[in-house]
């Protein structure tokens, strides 16, 4: 059995910019970095995460190490995948300096989240990270769609992305984010984030969402391809009435009101009010399947 981490083991302000200064860090805006450099946020993220003991955690841009040094506190294990060269060389030396008695259960991943098809060790049961906000939501959906382990999500994004990815049906910021991250689970806000324990303080606020991936899933004879292409057409135009918005996709405004009344949609709704299933729905009408190709 591991003994308990001692009481200093988390980064604050000095640490961080310590770190950074001997390791010439700068955070970069390209990158979208801002490091978190309060012990309190990061150990209310873990909490509001749910992390069990016996979790396999993934991280995404763990940058100097704060929410990873929280994470393998709780976790059993912490995977870290990091794109920039210097953070990644130096992220497992902090861990073994900070925590030995938990560096065994660490991993890095050198690479860009996007690109990563397969992580070391077990499968991950959860995924907790403070994302970019420019690349948040594709990395997330990424994320979901490589490792159907992963039965828990909690990840800070920029506030406006958080109350995008949580929009029901309806909303004014309901979209293409929302209707793909309900494919895979039920989604919800699970907090804000002042800009205060960030080193650069970022211009906007954060948010905290939580994605509890779905038990069964979705039930529809359409793959997510499939789907994702109706709701990817159905937003491209979102002041359109889906008969006009899905007339490319359908090869007709025609051929589009068919597959919608079929489907039991209204061919004057929007894209904005309707579920994913009524999605999923649609796209199990479309008449011209040999178009995919072309729309996908």
């Amino acid at each position: 059995m591991t003994s308990s981490p001692t009481p200093d083991a988390l980064l604050g302000p000095a640490d961080i910019r310590e770190l950074a200064a001997a390791l010439g860090v700068r955070p970069t805006k390209q990158r979208g970095q801002n490091f978190v450099i309060d012990a309190n946020t990061v150990r209310r993220i873990v909490r509001t995460a749910q992390v069990r003991p016996d979790d396999v955690v993934v991280e995404v841009g763990p940058g100097l190490g704060s929410l990873t040094l929280a994470l393998l506190e709780a976790a059993d294990r912490v995977t870290a995948v990091e794109i920039d060269d210097v953070l990644a060389g130096a992220l497992p030396a902090t861990v073994t300096a900070r925590m030995p008695e938990r560096a065994d259960r660490f991993a890095l991943v050198h690479s860009d989240a996007m690109h990563v098809t397969e992580l070391p060790g077990p499968a991950p049961t959860a995924l907790v990270a403070n994302l970019p906000y420019n690349v948040a939501v594709p990395v997330l959906l990424h994320m979901l769609d490589t490792f159907p382990t992963i039965e828990r999500t909690l990840v800070m994004v920029q506030a406006e992305v958080a109350d995008r990815l949580a929009a029901p049906p309806g909303s004014k910021v309901y979209g293409v984010p929302s209707v793909k991250a309900n494919w895979y689970a039920e989604v919800k806000r699970a907090g804000s984030i002042g800009r205060n324990v960030f080193w650069p303080a970022p211009n906007v606020d954060s948010g905290l969402v939580s994605l509890v991936r779905r038990s069964v899933p979705l039930r529809t004879t359409a793959s997510k391809r499939e789907v994702f292409a109706v709701v990817d057409a159905a937003f491209a135009q979102r002041r359109k009435t889906l008969r006009a918005a899905l007339s490319g996709w359908a090869g007709s405004a025609a051929a589009a009101e068919e597959a919608l009344v079929a489907a039991g949609v209204s061919p004057q709704a929007r894209g904005e009010s309707l579920t994913v299933e009524e999605f999923a729905r649609i796209a199990e009408h479309k008449a011209n399947p040999h178009q995919e190709k072309e729309t996908a």
